[in-house]
């Protein structure tokens, strides 16, 4: 997929979400983010004939969590839907770690050659930072209007994620190596 396609499947419903809610408020915006987060998960299985999980698994709790949101008129529900997404994140990257499974190298090891010590410490910065998010997240969410809060998922965690992924690279260059193997070059030798 290309990558501005993929950006654009990744933002679009926050922004279609964001637009909703400053017109028509919370529910409705909940509700067109439901519809939006189909919309991009039948487009990825259109192109690629397949789901990544982390889509999936964020499409999921759009629908439980916006469900109840609408269902019981609580917004609530949606509001904590990234608290527990970014927990989930966290934890099945940290269990991971302790069954040998590093789910980072997975995502990014036909891209990116390291050690195993250097994909270890990516997991873990990974997991900490998720963490932070979902702290951060319950925080905005309590203090401030809802309207705030939909300002700062939008416009706010995204940026943040993308200065970490860049601040990530240093440490990834100086672990990078020629000579380590990729999942996808052990398979075809």
């Amino acid at each position: 997929m290309h990558p501005l396609l993929k950006l654009a499947l990744d933002l679009g419903p926050l922004l279609v979400f964001f637009v909703a809610n400053a017109v028509f408020g919370i529910f409705t915006g909940t509700a067109v983010f439901m519809a939006a987060m189909l919309i991009v998960i039948a487009i990825g299985i259109t192109i690629e004939r397949k789901v990544s999980p982390m889509p999936l698994v964020t499409a999921a709790l759009v629908l439980v969590f916006g469900g109840l949101t609408l269902w019981l008129s609580n917004d609530i529900f949606i509001k904590i839907k990234p608290t527990i997404l970014y927990a989930i994140f966290a934890i099945v990257l940290i269990g991971g770690l302790s069954y040998g499974r590093l789910f980072i190298k997975l995502l990014l090891g036909q891209t990116l050659k390291l050690p195993e010590p250097a994909w270890r410490t990516l997991t873990w910065r990974w997991a900490v930072f998720f963490l932070i998010l979902a702290v951060l997240n319950e925080i905005v969410w309590r203090n401030v209007s809802t309207n705030t809060w939909v300002a700062f998922k939008v416009w706010g965690v995204f940026p943040l994620t993308l200065l970490f992924a860049m601040a990530q690279a240093p440490f990834i260059a100086r672990h990078q190596s020629e000579d380590e193997e990729t999942p996808a070059s052990k398979v075809s030798s």
